[in-house]
């Protein structure tokens, strides 16, 4: 069994994502698509990953549609809506 993250370097990671660094992105969505070190969360997970892939992160891309596979039409919409936003709020 592997180990949790710590907060602190979970803390980190969502820190520098938010402020843009496409790899934190990816590591944000890898973080929320298995739940290590925060509630697992594909929503968000999704999010991340599409933010990644933006940023030219190609595996976001293939993490995103991996976990499209187990997300509804509404909450892939409400993923998109939150990367639109988080763009937007730049």
């Amino acid at each position: 069994m592997m180990a949790k993250l710590d907060t602190k370097y979970v803390n980190k990671y969502l820190q520098s994502a938010d402020e843009g660094v496409a790899d934190d992105q990816f590591r944000a969505g890898l973080l929320f698509s298995t739940g290590d070190g925060v509630s697992q969360d594909l929503v968000t997970a999704h999010k991340w990953f599409n933010l990644a892939a933006m940023n030219g992160i190609e595996e976001a891309r293939e993490n995103r549609a991996e976990i499209s596979l187990d997300m509804s039409a509404q909450e892939i919409a409400k993923a998109q809506k939150m990367a639109r936003e988080w763009i937007m709020g730049r």
